[in-house]
Formats: structure tokens, sequence, C-alpha cells
């Protein structure tokens, strides 16, 4: 691995705008809104006297010192290996001074304006008032707008703050009703059912039913579609129903260890999302137990809800249910029981977010790292097109990336369910964010084969085409369409980190600039739905009732939490926590410890599925999934490093073993 230096890892700090030529004392700020406000229909101008909360985000002291201190305590061949901060060593080291603060508080309350919060690392200051009052502190005119369907308020024109603080202050959120809107990474299963403001000031029900149709496989190759078109020159079999905890500590290697107490014990794993499942724990216990498992220990789960109310969800009367709260509540099913499943021993502490605009989810991070509530932390969402949903924002979590680095804690992000990302992007190959960042852990996924005997059959990248059963025939004929796949490709934003170097293929790497970009997933595990996790939930079925019932799902929101739970593990055993692992994961390329997923020609499953989702009523549509197709998107899985699956996945006790240790 070629070695560390400051300079190679390269992170967009999103810097000052141009002053105002009418107004030289000031300098202008990105301000976090919807993109297309300016060019979207204005309704009028927003009512003065409404109260608004802002929150004015600060710089980091000394980039260039942190840079190497980042490098020194993630790199296994350096001596200060590990030898993490505390949060208070950060904040006195890197932090925004008080001084600062200071200044930022007496230009807020100077203006009216009255400071409601400041975190203990100083990244923002929060402040609230009238529209008329951060218009005039700001130098803005806030209006109505019609965007999409919706009504939103937001900034007419550039947010500016004095010239003094220009440097200091280098974001601005709230100037918007709401910024851009992230989305889980999960695929299939119970979806969100978005409420109306007649049902607002309730607490959303449980989602709507999803069922598993039959047949399908408790294993790979279990059951034979024998009845059914062949495909490939042969009858293929029926998908599994959903892996459960044995099945994937066999796949994945980790029985033995978890027999013998290696079960991430005394590692702390937290999960964010959006909102909270009122019924989380209860199901989580009841599925683990059901298949095996022990329930969570007395003190092992935790939740450490925003202070603040939720917004944007079931019970939002003002804005409706933009973020759709019923399939967030999916969403932390999924990462809860697949953290558990696999790190039976860890303790999982489930940080929600008060909605799923960015803006909320950056304060949510900045939380856990201020208050180092996890030494690995997994999130299963993300923005599309480099940006995590607002531009303005990227700079705020590359900051909050690094402070965890320095403390020692890991950041996990899906890399997505579209493939390479054209589908979202106006037919242009992206990645997603943060995802794409190169202080983050990007966990691509697979599709997993699991045979009898609770070993991994074989692996390949997730990537999917679909063709479906029409008159006795597959439609189109196989592979079909493409349907979905892990995120992946290469940044147009960041350039190469120094841990990729001499890994990454240059075709990838190169593959838009000759001085070679970030390219993502940097690991993977199991992500195909239809060879996802087995997850259990409450559900609301037809009838009106709820109660827990069991189904299948998959996206890289399983391959996150997956590969955080290995990790765990993983700390455990190296008796010391990894934090951000990718130099030490990129030390094990080529090596026992990481399985080499390769490209699986002709591997298709067939999948059942009620047209209802929840019973035959309205009968069934039975589907051919080929896997690893290479229809409809550039990425590939190859041999050695490729864009679905990054350096490959954890291979048992070897990578547990291994990953951290200097050679």
């Amino acid at each position: 691995m070629a070695a560390a230096t400051a300079a190679v890892l390269t992170v967009p700090l999103v810097g000052q705008l141009p002053a105002s030529a009418a107004d030289s004392g000031r300098v202008a700020v990105p301000n976090a809104q919807p993109d297309g406000v300016r060019s979207a229909k204005t309704l009028g101008h927003a009512d003065t006297h409404q109260r608004i909360q802002i929150k004015l985000y600060l710089a980091n002291r000394h980039r260039r010192q942190m840079v190497r201190a980042m490098h020194a305590v993630t790199d296994p061949q350096s001596k200060r290996y590990t030898h993490y901060m505390s949060p208070a060593q950060f904040r006195s080291h890197f932090s925004p001074t008080k001084a600062t603060v200071s200044k930022v508080r007496s230009f807020l309350e100077g203006n009216g304006l009255d400071v409601t919060q400041v975190p203990a690392n100083r990244s923002y200051v929060a402040a609230a008032g009238t529209v008329a009052q951060v218009q005039k502190a700001l130098s803005t005119s806030l209006k109505r707008y019609r965007l999409h369907g919706h009504k939103v308020w937001a900034a007419a024109n550039n947010t500016t703050v004095p010239r003094e603080l220009a440097g200091r202050v280098v974001a601005v959120s709230g100037v918007a009703s709401r910024s851009t809107m992230v989305t889980p990474s999960h695929e299939d299963g119970p979806q969100a059912t978005h409420a109306t403001a007649a049902k607002a000031g309730q607490d959303a029900p449980p989602p709507d039913a999803f069922v598993n149709a039959p047949p399908c496989s408790d294993y790979y190759g279990q059951k034979v579609a024998s009845d059914l078109p062949k495909a490939y020159g042969k009858h293929q079999p029926y998908a599994p129903c959903g892996y459960v905890p044995d099945q994937l500590q066999g796949a994945y290697g980790l029985t033995r260890s978890v027999q013998h107490g290696l079960d991430g014990s005394g590692v702390t794993v937290a999960i964010t999302d959006a909102y909270a499942a009122p019924t989380i724990l209860d199901d989580a216990n009841t599925y683990a137990t059901t298949h095996g498992q022990p329930a969570f220990g007395g003190n092992q789960f935790r939740q450490v809800p925003p202070k603040k109310p939720y917004r944007y969800g079931y019970g939002d009367k003002v804005n409706g249910d933009l973020c759709g709260e019923q399939g967030w509540y999916g969403e932390e099913t999924l990462d809860v029981e697949a953290v558990h499943g696999v790190a039976p021993g860890a303790n999982v502490t489930y940080v929600p977010s008060r909605s799923c605009d960015n803006a909320d989810f950056a304060a949510t991070l900045n939380k856990i790292v201020d208050r180092h509530l996890a030494d690995i932390v997994t999130n299963s969402w993300g923005g599309v097109d480099e940006s995590n949903g607002s531009a303005q924002l990227d700079r705020v979590y590359q900051q909050i990336f690094y402070q965890a680095a320095l403390e020692g804690i890991g950041f996990y992000f899906s890399s997505g369910d579209a493939g390479d990302g054209r589908s979202y992007n106006n037919g242009t190959p992206t990645v997603e964010a943060p995802a794409n960042s190169p202080l983050v852990t990007a966990v691509g996924g697979t599709s997993l084969a699991v045979n009898k005997r609770d070993e991994r059959r074989f692996e390949t990248g997730w990537s999917t085409s679909k063709s479906t059963l029409t008159d006795g025939a597959w439609t189109p004929s196989p592979p079909g369409d493409f349907l979905y796949g892990a995120g992946g490709g290469t940044s147009r934003v960041f350039s190469q980190p120094w841990y990729q170097q001499g890994v990454v293929p240059n075709r990838l790497a190169e593959r838009y600039s000759s001085q070679g970009g970030r390219v993502v997933p940097d690991i993977s595990a199991v992500g195909d739905p239809t060879t996802g996790m087995l997850v259990g939930e409450t559900q609301t079925f037809p009838d009106g009732t709820a109660k827990y019932s069991e189904y299948r799902l998959g996206g890289t929101s399983l391959s996150s939490p997956l590969m955080a739970g290995m990790m765990a593990v993983a700390d455990q055993v190296y008796g010391h926590p990894h934090g951000f692992a990718n130099p030490a994961i990129y030390d094990l390329y080529g090596s026992k410890a990481l399985y080499d997923p390769t490209n699986k020609h002709g591997k298709a499953l067939v999948r059942v599925d009620y047209a209802n989702g929840v019973d035959d009523g309205d009968g069934v549509v039975t589907s051919l999934r080929t896997l690893a197709a290479t229809n409809g998107t550039i990425l590939r899985t190859r041999r050695g490093y490729d864009d679905i699956t990054g350096v490959g996945t954890p291979n048992g006790e070897a990578f547990l073993s291994s990953v951290g240790y200097q050679y």
C-alpha cells in the first residue's frame, strides 16, 4: 500500500461565495435548500411574522494538522495507529474557538435572534427568530414557491454574513422550509403509506403488511422450478425465503467465533435512520428468539431520540408525511436485526433523526460523534449525484467524518441500490453520497448463495435483471430488463485516497480524470433482496389488525449493518476499535481474509410475489431474476477489486484475526 500523505486525500470544502458588490461589508455563504427553487413558480413572500430556526455551521481549525492526524491514527503502518483522541481533545485542537462562537452569537443576537443551541464541539450555532429577523440578519429575502407539487419557502437570493465571519461560517440551514430529503436504501418489503393532514397528530401505525409468497427455498437450491420454463439451458431454483442469523453467521464464517463468545461484546454499534418504530425492541427480541438467537440483554439496546419533535412524518399537520415515516420503520427493523443477527453480543444504540432532511441527519451524526455514543455507526440512507442532498452541507458532513476518524469511530454507509446511478441522474452514471466520501466505508452488495450446511456456496456482485412469466415464457427473454443492483462507480468530486492506490485498477480510478478519483464501494456483503434476509416486524394487515410477521428484505441497507456487525466482532477480537477501517481493510487485499466474489454467468432465481403484497386474492406474479447481470449498467463483477463489491467480502476468522494487525 502506498505511504499515507496528507496531500493525497482531497476533500471538497465549500468556500465562501463572492462578496456582493453592493455590500462590500458582507460575504455570501451557501445555504441548504432544495435544488430548483429559484426556477420554481413564486407564490409570494414568506410570512414575516413566522418563527423559524436556522443554523450557522462553523469551520474547524488547523485543517492540515487534522488531515495528518487522521492519517496517523487510521493507518496500520503508523506508530500512532489507533491512538485516538477523546471528544474533549478534538475540541481543544480542532473545533471552532469559543471566540468564534461568541462573534457569531453577537451577530445573531444583534439582529434580534435567540441563540438556542451550541453543541459541545461548537460545530454550529442554532438560533430562532421571525422570518423578518432572519431576512435582516442574512441580508436575503424568503419567498414561497411551488416545487414538485409541494409548497415550500426558501431564500430567493444569496445568504450573507459580515465579512469578519468569512471563513468561519461555512454554511447555513433553515432558510428554507426543508433541504433535500434522503431515502433509505432497502428494496422490496412493506412501503410507506403517506399520511394526509387529516391524520396529523397521530402516531404512525405499523406499515402495511408484506408477505412472502410460496414457493420459496429454505436455502439456496433447495427447490427447483421444474414446472416452469428453463433459463440458460436449465430449470432455475426458487429464491430463498430469506436468510436467518444462523445462515448469515455460517456463510461469513462467524459461527465458531460467536459460539466461543466472540460476538461483538463490549462494542457499541450506532444505527441512524429517521423516526423510531414503537415496536422495535419487541420485534427484534421476538425475531432473535424465534431463530435461536439470544434476545437483547437489559441494557444492550437503547435509543437516543432527538429533543425536538419529529417533522415531515405521519403526524406533521403542516407539511404532511413527506418522508414516509412508516417506510423508515422497516429500515430500522432491518438494521437492528441485521447487526444483532451477526453480532448478538454487541450493544446497539439507535439514534433517530428528526426527519429525512439532510440537515437533521447532519445534526444526528454530529451528536453521535460529539458525545462518542458508539464505536461503529451504520447508515442505510443516502443522497444522489455526489451530494448529501444539498451541496451546501457536504463540508459539514466531512467535518463530522474527520472528527469520527480521529476519535476512533467507524462510519459505514450503504452504497445505494441503483447500480451505476444513471436512473436518477438523467442517464449519467454517478455515485451516492455520503458513501462517496473517502472518510467512510462504503458497503456494496452481493447476491449470496447459502447451502444446506449454512456455508457460502458462492457470492457474486448484486446486479439483477428481471423477466416476468407471461403466456408460458420469460418476457423479455433472459436476462430481461435491469431492475436494481448495488451502487458503485467513480467519484467526480473526490480524488483517489491513498489507501486505494495500488489496489483499485486505473481503468476505474481514471474513468473521469487522469488524476484518479475515489471509487465506491470499499467492501461488501449480501444485499440482493432475492437472496436477502428474513426480518420480523409488526405490520398492519388488510383486516386492520397489527401483528408480528416475517418477510424477506434486502438492499445495501442490509449490507451496511451486516458489515457493521462483523466489524463489531473484529473490534472485540482486536481488543480495540478499528475506527475508520478503510486503510486496514485495503491492507488485506488479495489475502485469505477476503472472499473475492466473481461473475456467475447463467445464475438466476425464480421468485413468486403476491400481486397485492399480502395474499393470493389478486393472484401472483412470477419472475426470473438473473444474477450478476451486465445489461443496463456499466458496473461489472470481476476478479480482484471491482466497483460492485470493492475488495470483496469478509472471510470468517481469517478476516477477524487479520484486519488492523501490522505485519
